[in-house]
């Protein structure tokens, strides 16, 4: 037996649907004009459309729809207003950790963090957004109970970037640890031990420089952790970083910067320093040098 609708509930019904037939056609409009800015390279403006549709896909309950709108909202104020575009990616954020997207989440974790590198310049922020990302890959490769080689690479790539920063600004623990937690990930992947040549070249990388914040902390240290390092991992004893390690933990013991400055000199004339090689080195050889005195340079 079919039931009777009342009339007044089937007006009810008729504007309901008909209100989000409007909203529907409203996303689509602003969606369009999104699409006509872009190509104007109107970036603001653009921006502002995408942010305006996600706003109606969240009145539709479409939360898909409502955060592929903000990043794409986020995506086009990045040309033109780095500030607004992490607020859109963050509305994007939401949604997908709301969704359990924790994968998509981290992925513009990233995005926000490179804003921070590069246009804003706030080096705190960029790394608290890497640290978030890579907690975020973790968790997913946890919760799956196995390790897929691809989320891990994802987290460690992202805890690099916070270790590097963090010794910059002179956090050298938090680096260490940093360091060596990846090599110990990196291990769990894809190989059961140190044989696997990719895990000999990284782990040599990051017990190197692990090491080098040892050594700007303390020449001690240093010398504990080369030997850790070297009875973890048999093969870096034999690597070029850690010959160049025991050269400069001799010339520092001796005091002696210009046999420190020789070592750095032969091995980036093989394997050239980058800028952070560079600064740690530096900050390792002032201490040779007093207090900063000479002409701080490696050459």
């Amino acid at each position: 037996m079919w039931m009777v609708i009342p009339a007044k509930l089937n007006l009810i019904f008729k504007f309901f649907f008909r209100g989000n037939t409007r909203i529907e056609e409203a996303c689509e409009m602003y969606t369009r004009a999104a699409n006509m800015f872009k190509m104007a390279k109107n970036w603001s403006a653009a921006g502002n459309a995408f942010c305006q549709a996600a706003k109606l896909h969240m009145q539709l309950q479409s939360k898909h729809d409502s955060a592929t709108s903000f990043v794409d909202a986020g995506n086009a104020y990045k040309k033109a207003d780095p500030q607004e575009a992490i607020n859109c990616l963050n509305a994007a954020i939401d949604i997908y950790t709301d969704m359990g997207r924790f994968t998509i989440a981290a992925k513009h974790h990233i995005t926000i963090a490179e804003i921070y590198e590069t246009e804003l310049v706030d080096i705190e922020k960029a790394i608290a957004h890497y640290e978030q990302s890579a907690d975020y890959y973790k968790g997913e490769e946890s919760n799956r109970q196995v390790s897929l080689p691809g989320v891990v690479a994802s987290a460690n790539k992202c805890l690099l970037k916070v270790a590097a920063y963090a010794a910059q600004l002179e956090q050298y623990q938090r680096a260490i640890e940093i360091y060596e937690q990846t090599v110990m990930l990196a291990s769990q992947v894809g190989a059961s031990t140190m044989d696997n040549p990719l895990l000999k070249y990284s782990a040599k990388d990051y017990f190197f420089k692990a090491a080098l914040c040892h050594f700007i902390v303390d020449e001690l240290n240093a010398k504990l952790a080369l030997e850790k390092y070297e009875e973890m991992f048999p093969a870096f004893t034999d690597s070029r970083e850690c010959k160049l390690l025991k050269k400069l933990l001799e010339a520092h013991e001796e005091q002696n910067s210009e046999a420190y400055t020789e070592a750095v000199k032969e091995f980036d004339s093989i394997s050239r320093l980058d800028q952070w090689l560079t600064t740690m080195l530096l900050r390792i050889k002032k201490s040779i040098q007093g207090d900063g005195e000479g002409d701080g340079d490696l050459k």
